[in-house]
């Protein structure tokens, strides 16, 4: 048995190296089928992060109309000479290489002409990166140069935002000249050859065709990146164009509705980075139109009235409380900060104060206008009556001070109306201390002057002050003292006011209400059926609200006040105001006056403040302020005769 070869079917060392390679076969074919039937979506996503890249094109903003459809902000082609980098590609090589020989040329003549004992052990090379940007530099400055003989223009281009450029837009067409004129444009057109890489860029810019005209109420945009909560969060690079947002004014308030829709773009690029195909495509959409309440033409006689002057002018709808005009000067081109703002623009803009909107950003007190709610208070506490009378003699003694008329040898007997016509301070300084400030200033508050108004203009002052008792030991630290009530009761002391309250406030009285909820959107029919200010009866009897407006109106007549306000053919009733202000340490005068027409059907309501730049000059409700809204009252006879109660415009 011995001589037999005994065959054994399970080699041990066989099994071993058999199960090992089933174990392996075995991993593998799991390791394989996770990646290729689960895991595959993550591959797949590591792929497009490396593969594709998009592109944010935001949409051009929506128009702006005035309540005729009178274009006020629109877009206008902004146009910019560019080149696509991805086309240089073959000129970037070509110059570099070029400069490459030049260098490695011009060290191996250094080398020769070194010594041998002074040369280093091996020969210098040249900075490949540095040369590969100057190259770039170089072709890119060519193309500049080219546009610059074209059309007279003196462009370049820092290595700086060359850098950038291919660092994070390069995508994006790199901007050799940008916001070029009808002129430049034209010659590029012509004279740049169909093949070259330059081309022409065409973005939108905000176009203000009334310049000046409202242009605190419009606002501004600024250019900006997107949002980045709007750039989806799957990782591919994103590259963006800038957005326009609201800086200020409608522009601001009504961002969201104004912006156009994004549109997107998605590339599939190359190792390097530059497009190779586009996978996905999104137009982006223009935003919604604003029309708003304002009317052009009333706007422009408001802001030739005001002219040179500081001031604000505000026109309001009675019944519906649209801003039909609201200027503030002094003011600004918006043109002049489209697309972007200069800095020396800026600085002379700041130079003037002319960033501020007075209408709404500045308070100030209401001077004499303030009377009209201080005979309201009177005549609803029961303190005072159409046929109260007051001796004045042109001043008023309260202890050991004397408070002066506006009249220097006093008006004589006056009553309610008569005061109110001629604007008598000692009428006032008795009847405010006969109904005591709380009166006062609740029916202030009734009329809503402690609060802001909520009109869709943005930082709309909160420094509004109805003082009160408690407000002046809060804020001043000392007691109320009858003098304080004195001043209030004709608008001066603490009060503190905007020329828009005001033109509420007397938009209210026209109603015979308390409030008027100011809106810059124009209205429907329908909406303005609806409208709803708030607030509630002023709550005069007819014969105190007889007297009242018996006085405004005769503020206007041959006698008062306002007599300058005068037109033919349209009774008006309204109040001037002079008031004592300090402004930037400095004493100076503000000339006030508010008003509604037509009497007998009350259609538009006009506040007015002129600010006093000279503390020299003296300036009056009736003199300065009143021709102001007389434009503008003639205005809206022009535009709307039927609401003014003529037949035709005049």
């Amino acid at each position: 048995m011995s001589g037999y070869d005994f065959h054994r079917g399970e080699n041990p060392r066989i099994l071993f190296f058999f199960w090992i390679v089933m174990a392996a076969g075995i991993t593998l074919l799991v390791g394989l089928g996770w990646r290729q039937l689960i895991a595959y979506q993550k591959y797949e996503e590591i792929e497009r992060r490396q593969t594709e890249r998009r592109i944010f094109k935001p949409g051009p903003r929506g128009d702006i109309y005035d309540r005729k459809g009178n274009l006020l902000v629109g877009n206008r082609p902004q146009y910019s000479a560019v080149v696509y980098l991805d086309d240089l590609r073959r000129e970037f090589r070509s110059e570099y290489s070029q400069i490459i020989r030049a260098e490695r040329e011009k060290l191996r003549q250094a080398y020769e002409q070194t010594p041998e004992s002074e040369r280093e052990d091996s020969q210098l090379t040249p900075n490949y990166n540095d040369l590969q940007w100057i190259a770039r530099q170089n072709v890119i400055q060519r193309y500049i140069d080219q546009i610059n003989r074209i059309t007279g223009r003196d462009d370049s281009l820092s290595m700086r935002k060359i850098i950038r450029h291919f660092n994070e837009q390069l995508l994006l067409p790199l901007p050799l000249v940008e916001d070029l004129n009808a002129d430049q444009y034209a010659r590029l057109i012509e004279q740049v050859p169909v093949k070259s890489a330059i081309q022409i860029h065409t973005d939108t810019a905000r176009y203000y065709p009334y310049g000046v005209a409202a242009a605190h109420t419009l606002g501004y945009v600024q250019n900006v990146n997107p949002d980045p909560d709007e750039i989806p969060d799957d990782g591919i690079k994103t590259f963006t164009f800038k957005t326009k947002r609201g800086k200020t004014g409608l522009e601001r308030h009504f961002n969201d509705l104004l912006s156009g829709e994004t549109g997107t773009e998605i590339w599939r690029v190359d190792p390097l980075g530059f497009q190779d195909s586009m996978l996905e495509m999104k137009t982006p959409k223009q935003g919604q139109d604003l029309i708003t309440s304002i009317d052009i033409d009333l706007q422009l006689a408001a802001e030739t009235a005001l002219g040179e002057r500081t001031g604000a002018a505000v026109a309001l709808d009675i019944h519906s409380g649209e801003v039909l005009a609201i200027a503030s000067h002094p003011s600004y081109d918006l043109n002049d900060l489209s697309p972007f703002i200069p800095r020396n623009t800026f600085d002379e803009i700041n130079e003037r104060g002319a960033w501020l909107n007075r209408a709404v950003q500045l308070s100030y007190p209401p001077g004499s206008t303030f009377k009209l709610i201080t005979s309201i208070a009177g005549m609803r506490h029961g303190s005072m009556t159409p046929e109260t009378e007051h001796d004045c003699q042109g001043l008023y003694r309260l202890g050991n001070r004397i408070f002066r008329c506006n009249a220097r040898y006093g008006h004589g007997i006056v009553d309610l109306a008569a005061s109110i016509e001629a604007s008598c301070n000692v009428f006032y300084y008795a009847e405010g201390l006969e109904m005591g400030i709380d009166v006062l200033s609740a029916e202030a508050k009734r009329f809503g002057l402690d609060q802001k108004t909520g009109i869709q203009i943005p930082f709309e002052t909160s420094r509004l002050v109805v003082p009160s008792k408690e407000w002046k030991r809060e804020q001043i630290g000392s007691g109320w003292v009858p003098g304080d009530t004195a001043n209030t009761a004709i608008g001066q002391g603490f009060l503190l006011v905007t020329p828009l309250q005001m033109a509420t406030v007397i938009a209210s009285i026209a109603r015979n209400e308390t409030r008027t909820q100011p809106t810059l959107r124009a209205l429907t029919n329908e909406e303005v059926q609806r409208v709803e200010h708030g607030g509630e009866a002023i709550g005069l009897t007819q014969k105190q609200h007889d007297a009242l407006w018996e006085g405004m109106e005769r503020v206007v007549g041959q006698d008062g006040t306002g007599r300058l306000v005068q037109i033919d053919g349209l009774r008006i009733a309204g109040k001037t105001g002079t008031a004592d202000f300090r402004a930037h340490g400095k004493g100076v005068n503000l000339a006030w006056f508010v008003g509604f027409a037509p009497v007998e059907n009350p259609q538009i309501a006009v506040a007015v403040m002129v600010e006093g730049t000279n503390a020299s000059e003296r300036y009056h409700g009736g003199s300065t302020a009143g021709p102001v809204a007389k434009d503008i009252l003639l205005e809206f006879i022009e535009q709307y005769p039927e609401r003014a109660g003529f037949s035709a415009a005049r």
